[in-house]
């Protein structure tokens, strides 16, 4: 054991894929204000079709880096060069390593959270906490219809795929601040990134959801016009390898540079 690596290690260590086994996810898809999606979206990326937004919670009792923890999200569908997909705006995490790999290969904008995650029959319900504060709550009645059916099928057939896999496609802002918090490292770079998920067990229904405003995780921003449902899963996922697909000019960028930071500790 060394805080140097040998090249074997290094090889030995190497992996297609970022895979999770088991993963038992909540998510729930709501329809938000266009003009919202329009001024949390960095160039180059555009809103999609439909303006909603979605967010999960989730645990994850195994990986093949050796970690198990929980994680939440809440994306905004968008759309670059004609593809649509996910961006992200904020990942919530309660392990360090989950955190650190998320951010520094991905680009994803972690944090440290508390969780609550559980299922009782048909009832689904999580929350996270930051700072003492529960800035979201999800929750899904699996006996229940839709919220909205025909919203709902259009959000989830935007990832399906052909053999019955749920494709999660996201996009991120990969950045780092200079030392003198003068600025950016490097242009930062817009992170294509899939990931994809074959639930063993996939259930829809009813959803309710809350978002609470705080000043380091203001996820009420996106605001719920229309609750159009949720899914539970469990399954396999795996994530693929990213791609970066294009530079972005920083001084554009630099105003949408602060979803990994908190408030009191803005670096530049």
């Amino acid at each position: 054991m060394s805080f140097v690596k040998t090249a074997a290690e290094i090889e030995n260590k190497k992996r297609e894929s970022v895979d999770f086994f088991g993963a038992e996810m909540l998510t729930v898809a709501w329809e938000t204000k266009p003009e919202i999606i329009q001024r949390l979206l960095p160039a180059p990326l555009k809103p999609a079709a439909d303006p909603v937004a979605f967010a999960f919670i989730s645990w994850y009792p195994s990986t093949n880096f050796g970690v198990a923890y929980h994680e939440a999200a809440l994306f905004v569908r968008a759309s670059y060069n004609g593809e649509e997909g996910n961006y992200c705006l904020a990942m919530p995490v309660d392990n360090d390593i989950a955190m650190a790999g998320g951010r520094e290969v991905f680009g994803f904008p972690k944090k440290m959270g508390a969780f609550h995650f559980a299922k009782e029959g048909s009832q689904v319900h999580g929350w996270v906490e930051r700072k003492g504060r529960r800035f979201v709550e999800l929750s899904a009645d699996l006996d229940a219809p839709f919220n909205d059916m025909k919203g709902m099928q259009r959000f989830m057939l935007s990832s399906a795929t052909a053999d019955g896999k749920v494709r999660g496609l996201s996009y991120n802002i990969k950045h780092f601040i200079t030392p003198d918090s003068s600025g950016f490292e490097f242009s930062p770079r817009l992170v294509r990134q899939e990931t994809i998920l074959n639930p063993s067990t996939l259930v829809l229904g009813k959803a309710s959801l809350n978002l609470a405003m705080s000043p380091d995780d203001p996820w009420a921003e996106v605001e719920v016009v229309k609750v159009l449902g949720a899914m539970y899963s469990v399954g396999d996922n795996a994530m693929q390898k990213g791609s970066v697909v294009a530079e972005i000019d920083a001084d554009a960028f630099r105003p949408h540079a602060f979803l990994k930071w908190d408030s009191d500790l803005m670096p530049c």
